[in-house]
């Protein structure tokens, strides 16, 4: 499933093309999502402004000049695709709609943009702008990594609550936002914390390290485009590559990339999820 880094990528992707435009043409050619889509959305999103594109932990937020905002979320293997005219620096022709195409948008300056979800996990829904914070599939969810209500004296205090394993509570999107599989055993690795510790034996000397790796992996992540494992594409179709710099993550059996370290990467399973570490650099 993109995590934050491939969402935000996203985002970043969609502004030149779309913030500030005008939706002339939109289609829905397909309701049942993880989600049921409104059978409305195309007719209320044609002939509204983009006024801004967010994203919120791993949901894309499109406020529409209509005082509405569209929620994308990508789910496990959606996409999304610029086509059309150059206005992002970039120009693909046209193509004529796959299977899988699920939403079209045309811009009023011939840009097109395509949601594509093969396995269907992912969801759109309208809610006014107003209410968004509190609709239910952003409501409850922790602040953003990147953003300033997350910081050393935050994480210390939820981690000295739980009694579950460290990778556990940081996956807890209600704790953290956008975090996923992927970059939490990095930033582990990073700050030599083995997954399966106990959150609350995680030292108050050791947070202010967990709370830099955590923003210093994503911010790298971003920077490269997010990793591109299977499904992730930016919106120019081009792959992210931010997993050749995985240190940990999906390298079983590697040699730890870590100099001097005679460690060999390893994997376990907590709660039906892989999770990678070097036993030597992580205690």
């Amino acid at each position: 499933m993109p995590e934050l880094p491939e969402v935000e990528t996203v985002r970043r992707g969609l502004v030149p093309a779309m913030e500030g435009e005008v939706i002339a043409k939109a289609e829905l050619r397909r309701l049942d999502l993880r989600h049921p889509a409104p059978p409305d959305l195309a007719n209320r999103i044609m002939g509204q402004r983009i006024e801004r594109i967010g994203r919120r932990s791993k949901y894309l937020l499109f406020d529409l000049s209509s005082g509405e905002t569209m929620i994308l979320h990508l789910g496990m293997s959606g996409r999304i695709l610029v086509s059309g005219q150059a206005t992002a620096g970039f120009t693909h022709d046209l193509a004529t709609p796959e299977k899988h195409d699920h939403l079209l948008i045309t811009m009023a300056n011939g840009t097109r943009i395509t949601f594509n979800d093969a396995r269907r996990f992912g969801s759109l829904d309208l809610v006014a702008t107003k209410d968004t914070t509190e609709h239910w599939l952003l409501k409850g969810i922790g602040p953003e990594p990147l953003g300033n209500d997350f910081n050393a004296e935050y994480l210390a205090a939820k981690l000295a609550r739980k009694a579950s394993p460290v990778k556990a509570v940081l996956l807890d999107q209600a704790v953290i936002a956008g975090l996923g599989n992927i970059y939490v055993s990095e930033a582990l690795f990073r700050a030599h914390i083995l997954p399966d510790r106990i959150a609350n034996r995680v030292t108050k000397n050791e947070v202010p390290l967990l709370t830099t790796s955590i923003r210093d992996v994503l911010l790298e992540a971003i920077d490269a485009g997010g990793s591109s494992l299977r499904d992730h594409r930016q919106t120019d179709g081009e792959l992210g590559y931010f997993q050749k710099s995985h240190a940990v993550y999906g390298r079983q059996g590697e040699p730890c990339r870590t100099p001097g370290c005679a460690g060999v990467i390893q994997r376990i399973v907590q709660s039906g999820r892989s999770s990678f570490f070097c036993a030597i650099c992580q205690s």
